[in-house]
């Protein structure tokens, strides 16, 4: 599997320098108090985000614009099908009655 990356190097800058601030932030307070285990929690997010900094690659980015490009594509037959005219009821009622009207 090939992964491309999508995130900048500004944004891998920051979230390498959050997470690694957060792990050892989460470390510290794993050795005062070791049976919790929200800390181990979010040392293991904080792992995940210093990982996705050094890969510049985030799957929940991947997923959205994945999502986008999917919403644009759908979005675009759907106007195209709704800006034509169609010969259903209400125009041929709309016409007759501008005909009734204006006799």
């Amino acid at each position: 599997m090939k992964v491309k990356q999508n995130i900048g190097i500004l944004n891998a800058l920051i979230r390498i320098t959050l997470g690694l601030t957060l792990l050892s932030w989460t470390t510290a307070k794993l050795v005062k108090k070791p049976w919790r285990d929200s800390y181990l929690f979010v040392a293991l997010c904080a792992a995940m985000k210093v990982a996705e900094g050094i890969v510049r690659y985030c799957p929940v980015t991947a997923l959205y614009e994945n999502y986008q490009s999917n919403m644009n594509s759908g979005s675009s037959g759907n106007e195209k099908e709704s800006n034509s005219p169609s010969n259903d009821g209400a125009t041929a009622s709309h016409d007759s009655m501008e005909g009734i009207a204006k006799g």
